[in-house]
């Protein structure tokens, strides 16, 4: 399997590597708590001796209801994001709607991400290979939720054609539709997505989305079960999971987006011990 790099942070993904972090805030709410956010993170992952990769968005464009808030917008976002960049010293990763964005972002990005309801959406997919491959950084696809893991081949054979037979994809499992309202993580599904020849990572924060069943709204927002995301991460890590992909906030319960699902920040230290725990058990094994 082709090990990734993002060669100007000295960072690399995949077998025989160490435990990537993907890790920061779902949304970005301001700069200040973009900026703490980041420096709790990558100092835990600093004294962990874990590669770490700061994500947020600028934009969630599937949300439940036209009411939930977005974010800051491109504009905004990145100028966020490049104070986090600058001041903080960390890689970068967010998500990408639409393919006009694919430029702007990769001069700011180093690891674009594909959300999940749009991995199939080929004119998105290949101005985010050529955009971000273009810039020196890699391509993040998350796994629809209706799609079975060794149809994420697809998906990969597509960046590759896009970019020249180049190696820049990492594909992450979030989770499978399981009848209304529920998803379900096979973790051989991580065994089978790594069969393509990728590094593969586990979002555990979207995994335990309850779509479209927050009691507080009546539906209007995703429910989530956050007792579940470090079960989750585990079990993904321990199955082969390359990288881990985790959602926190200082006070999840006032997180603009998916607060069901995101983790206290200050809770990050001790699930991270473990995971890289977990990870260098299961790469001796």
């Amino acid at each position: 399997m082709a090990v990734l790099k993002l060669d100007h942070w000295n960072l690399a993904i995949g077998d025989g590597q160490p435990l990537t972090v993907i890790a920061g805030l779902n949304v970005l709410e301001d700069e200040t708590l973009a900026l703490e956010t980041a420096r709790h993170l990558k100092a835990v992952c600093d004294g962990l001796d874990l590669p770490y990769v700061f994500k947020a968005s600028f934009d969630k464009a599937n949300r439940s209801s036209i009411a939930s808030y977005r974010g800051p917008g491109l504009d905004a976002g990145l100028k966020m994001l490049k104070a986090v960049k600058e001041q903080v010293g960390v890689p970068l990763a967010t998500d990408i709607h639409e393919p006009d964005q694919a430029r702007p972002l990769a001069e700011v990005i180093d690891l674009l991400q594909i959300p999940a309801f749009l991995c199939r959406q080929t004119d998105l997919v290949v101005a985010s290979a050529r955009a971000i491959h273009a810039a020196g950084g890699l391509l993040h696809v998350k796994k629809g939720q209706f799609l079975a893991p060794w149809d994420a081949k697809n998906i990969v054979s597509k960046v590759k054609e896009a970019v020249d037979g180049a190696d820049i994809t990492i594909l992450c499992e979030r989770g499978a539709s399981f009848g209304y309202n529920n998803l379900v993580v096979d973790m051989l599904g991580i065994g089978e997505m790594k069969k393509l020849g990728v590094p593969v990572t586990i979002d555990a924060t979207h995994a335990v989305q309850l779509p479209g069943a927050d009691p507080r709204t009546g539906g209007a927002s995703t429910g989530g079960r956050r007792e579940g995301v470090a079960t989750i991460a585990k079990a993904a890590v321990v199955s082969g999971a390359d990288g881990v992909f985790l959602e926190f906030h200082p006070d999840p319960d006032k997180a603009l987006c998916d607060a069901p699902s995101c983790l206290p920040l200050d809770g990050a230290e001790a699930l991270l011990a473990k995971l890289k725990t977990l990870h260098e058990v299961a790469r001796a094994a």
